[in-house]
């Protein structure tokens, strides 16, 4: 159950927005998921983006690079075969939420003059979350909803780092989506409800 994991996706979930914080963790090379479960510290992977954007503009690097991976993770995963017409289905409204979240933080990084962060190859992805061990819709399943916890986990813990108000609120809205993704996976895989409250930040 989610309760008996928490510790661990607590400690998901700080690195996941030591992540965001960085900024321009897609520009170093850095796969989220191999940032939140590899060795570095969170402040060993400041120093390796020492050089990326910082202030909103680099927290809005750091989102956009969480949710290309995201897409990545849900187009590569839809179209392995795994999946029954209706997980499909669903899949699919979450893969159309996660690209119109990416086009509105590349639309706002351009406006403050920045340059959006690239997508990785669909080979870095598969590399990078180990899509290539999926074996089973409940593989696959499971993998999403761990991605879904950790964005609205990221979202929630950097509006306090905003400067921007209007970015705040849109990152409270981007944290609302992730959060409605995880609640519909989790009770796929048939995970009860938390019993503690402030489940995200």
């Amino acid at each position: 159950m989610i309760e008996r994991n928490r510790p661990k996706t607590a400690e998901r979930a700080t690195d996941r927005r030591n992540f965001m914080l960085g900024g321009g963790a897609a520009i170093a090379g850095i796969s989220a998921l191999n940032f939140l479960s590899g060795p570095a510290s969170a402040a060993a992977v400041k120093r390796q983006l020492k050089t990326a954007g910082e202030g909103d503009v680099g927290i809005l690097q750091g989102a956009l690079a969480l949710e290309m991976e995201g897409i990545a993770a849900y187009t590569i995963a839809g179209g392995s075969g795994l999946l029954t017409p209706g997980t499909l289905k669903v899949a699919l409204v979450f893969l159309g939420h996660h690209k119109a979240h990416r086009d509105s933080l590349a639309n706002l990084i351009i406006k403050a003059g920045g340059k959006p962060v690239e997508p990785k190859t669909d080979a870095e992805y598969t590399a990078n979350l180990n899509l290539g061990a999926l074996k089973s819709e409940g593989d696959v399943v499971k993998l999403a909803a761990a991605l879904e916890q950790g964005a609205a986990n990221a979202y929630v813990g950097q509006v306090a780092a905003l400067q921007d108000r209007s970015i705040g609120h849109l990152f409270a809205q981007l944290s609302t989506d992730e959060a409605v993704h995880w609640a519909v996976l989790s009770g796929a895989l048939g995970n009860s409800v938390p019993a503690e409250p402030y489940l995200f930040g």
